[in-house]
């Protein structure tokens, strides 16, 4: 997947950032009184359901493209968006040059929800596998490609439950999905220089927004990427926080009011090259909910690029956290006045 930059701890120059993000948080107090039945609403999010999700595209296999368990997961994703009756799913196809030289033939897959709605929000995740193992200590090991259950899975497998959902209650807004194609194949070395290898399928993406273009883009976007790991704590991403505030700020403000800020935790971890980063300097302000503050790491979870990311990994109260969070921030947005 993409790389960790840098840990930010302390005073730092992030700092002014972060207190604007903070004074934006409310207190419990300040939700209105009529909102407890409201909140019960997400509630509907089955975490059961979000597993079973994860633990099927496990069992293709590591899905790295140009491979026939990656292949057969896309078929996969596209009926389920499809049994989820989306008003529109897209399989964009393409191909793209690793930095290693090797040609990927990718399917990025976006499906939407209120079609009609022109305030719009985006969520993506990316469903391709690591194919090498890097953090693996046996040489042989780290040739082999990934289970890639939270590093993959986690993030598509929390955005199916909520297809499943916007199926069942039509969002104030229209949402749409983006399954994201050829993450994780990026160069890993030289963290800091090498970003573009990274993400390739988002970067292809962005040179053809379908559905969008460039008069009508989303409000913002919302990245799921490991949300998972077991006991899994999700602070606030560092270039998220810095430039893609106010999407930051809604996530982690719902979570409060959900009871969730003991895994949503409102400190900033670690800055990461992810598909928020290529979105947003698009246009598309866009947050990820990433555990990139893990605290045997300092970083992302022990089993990152291991063949440990397999399903004993998955904590069905990660994912259930995740989803009603976003699933809280998506009924809560509010259609502009002109769409009224």
């Amino acid at each position: 997947m993409h790389r960790q930059i840098a840990t930010i701890t302390g005073v730092i120059l992030l700092s002014g950032a972060i207190l604007s993000c903070n004074s934006s948080h409310r207190k419990s107090s300040d939700v209105p009184a009529e909102n407890a039945v409201a909140l019960r609403e997400f509630n509907f999010f089955n975490a059961d359901s979000a597993y079973n999700n994860v633990s099927r595209q496990v069992a293709f296999g590591p899905r790295v493209p140009g491979t026939a368990a990656h292949d057969a997961c896309r078929d996969w994703l596209v009926e389920e968006l499809r049994r989820f009756d989306a008003d529109t799913v897209i399989v964009q196809n393409g191909s793209v040059v690793a930095y290693n030289g090797d040609v990927l033939p990718i399917s990025n897959i976006i499906a939407s929800y209120a079609g009609e709605e022109n305030d719009r929000i985006l969520l993506v995740a990316h469903y391709d596998t690591r194919p090498w193992a890097d953090n693996e200590t046996d040489s042989e090991l780290r040739a082999k490609p990934i289970p890639g259950a939270n590093d993959g899975g986690s993030g598509v497998g929390v955005l199916l439950e909520i297809a499943r959902n916007l199926n069942l209650r039509k969002p104030p807004v229209g949402v749409d999905i983006l399954l994201v194609d050829a993450e994780d194949y990026g160069s890993n070395s030289g963290f800091t220089n090498s970003p573009e290898t990274w993400c390739l399928g988002t970067q292809y993406w962005l040179k053809n927004m379908v559905p969008y273009n460039l008069g009508n883009l989303p409000r913002f976007g919302i990245l799921l990427d490991m949300v998972g790991g077991r006991d899994a704590r999700f602070h606030i991403e560092a270039f998220a926080n810095r430039y893609a505030s106010v999407p930051t700020a809604k996530v982690w403000n719902e979570a409060k009011a959900l009871g969730l800020n003991g895994i949503f935790i409102n400190q900033v971890g670690g800055a990461v090259t992810d598909d928020h980063v290529f979105l947003t300097e698009a246009g598309i302000p866009t947050t990820n909910i990433i555990e990139c503050l893990n605290p045997v790491t300092s970083g992302f979870p022990p089993s990152w690029h291991t063949h440990a990311d397999n399903m004993d990994q998955i904590d069905r109260a990660s994912l259930e956290a995740v989803g009603r969070t976003v699933m809280s921030v998506l009924y809560r947005e509010k259609p502009s006045v002109h769409n009224l």
